[in-house]
């Protein structure tokens, strides 16, 4: 009797030890959102041997001297901002028109529990690198590197770049990017699911039929430092009119709210007629927005159901955008704080410009905002006064820091 027991034992003990070693070589999300931030992975991960490759050093190099840099010069400034300014955040927070960005969503909102992120820009793939052909590896950090330079820069991503950087490799679309950017937020990710949308909002996971005019993303579940599990969304979505009345995105959105938004270097298409669906909705579904001034016109919102607190400088539109000079925004800004941080379309510290505004509790059902146009009215002709230095960098896609 005592024999099969001992048996039995070193079964069950060769069985473990094979599960543990299937485990071992199995190459988690997290360990390849940190190999692909230039970080080290796991001591067991399979990429352990990957990270002596001079490409890989190299890459790790350069991005610890970019993401510090950045994080001295804008983040952790951005991160006191908030913590000053921002009373009781909400759990939610939603940013359109924000590519891959969770870096500044979590600067300004490190709070929030789930952040919901849309886009045009496709989800994309990162296949388990140590199947990549040899070679190749180095030519997908190289391309990360490239896809991140003008955010690494100048805070924002530029939209004709990413359309061409994005799709380049076999690691592309937007999902390496948040891996970077959930890695060197210092955050551990646990999972990560393709998900979809009907056009009810309803989301469904796996094989799952979305039937038609499906809204695709993925979902990233993670933890800081503090443990605490949260949730990234990101959806690759049209949010002009017709495609925000098409799909569910803005439907599973209001699950989730009233929340917390943030827009920045959005295009100006707040500012047209053919995005009044989100902007209204945005309006309607948000207990703070921070912004720049490429996000809602200040016309359009309710002085009944907001209060507007201005912080940094408004010098206008970049060239780039000619005619989305806002007169109320100008004046508005006459009385702004000073921040000594840069953000949006003007990086630099002192020509940016940030609205935070907060809805008056209780104005949920105040009557409708007095002015609903979509565009600014005409300025009055005022003086002409020496303009500084357009700051939207050169279209050629040279960075500081790109190699």
């Amino acid at each position: 009797m005592v024999r099969p027991l001992r048996i039995a034992a070193v079964a069950l003990a060769l069985l473990a030890a094979a599960v543990s070693s299937a485990r071992a070589a199995d190459v988690t999300f997290d360990d390849t959102a940190r190999f692909l931030a230039g970080m080290q992975p796991s001591a067991d991960s399979p990429l352990v041997p990957l990270t002596r490759d001079p490409n890989w050093q190299h890459h790790a190099k350069f991005f610890d001297n970019a993401f510090a840099q950045l994080e001295q010069r804008q983040i952790a400034k951005i991160r006191s901002w908030a913590d000053v300014n921002l009373a009781a955040p909400r759990p939610t927070m939603f940013y359109m028109f924000s590519g891959p960005d969770f870096l500044y969503a979590n600067a300004f909102y490190s709070k929030a529990s789930t952040y919901v992120l849309g886009a045009l820009e496709p989800v994309g793939a990162v296949p388990d690198l140590t199947k990549l052909p040899r070679g190749s590896v180095g030519a997908a950090l190289y391309n990360v590197e490239r896809s991140l330079g003008s955010i690494l820069s100048f805070s924002f991503f530029i939209t004709k770049q990413m359309k061409v950087d994005l799709h380049t490799n076999q690691v592309n679309g937007t999902l390496p990017i948040l891996y970077v950017f959930l890695a060197r937020s210092g955050k551990t990710i646990r999972n990560v699911e393709m998900v979809a949308l009907d056009n009810k909002g309803g989301i469904h996971v796996g094989n799952d039929n979305p039937g038609p005019n499906a809204t695709r993303g993925v979902r990233i579940t993670f933890a800081g430092s503090d443990g605490e599990v949260r949730t990234l969304y990101y959806f690759s979505t049209d949010l002009s009119n017709q495609g925000a009345r098409a799909t569910g995105f803005l439907k599973f959105c209001e699950t989730l709210g009233p929340g917390n938004s943030l827009l920045k270097s959005a295009s100006y298409l707040l500012h047209s007629g053919n995005f009044t669906v989100v902007r209204d909705w945005l309006l309607a579904n948000s207990a703070t927005i921070i912004q720049d001034d490429s996000g809602i016109p200040l016309a359009n919102y309710s002085a009944k159901q907001w209060r507007f607190f201005p912080f940094g400088r408004y010098l206008g539109p970049i060239s780039e955008f000619p005619g989305r000079y806002q007169e109320r925004y100008a004046e508005l800004f006459t009385r702004a704080q000073p921040i000594d941080f840069g953000v949006g379309y003007r990086w630099r510290m002192h020509e940016s410009n940030l609205l935070l505004s907060v809805r008056v509790p209780g104005s949920e059902t105040a009557p409708a905002p007095e002015t609903v146009s979509s565009t600014e009215p005409a300025p009055k002709p005022r003086p002409k006064r020496p303009r500084p230095p357009e700051s939207v960098p050169p279209s050629s896609g040279r960075f500081f820091w790109f190699r």
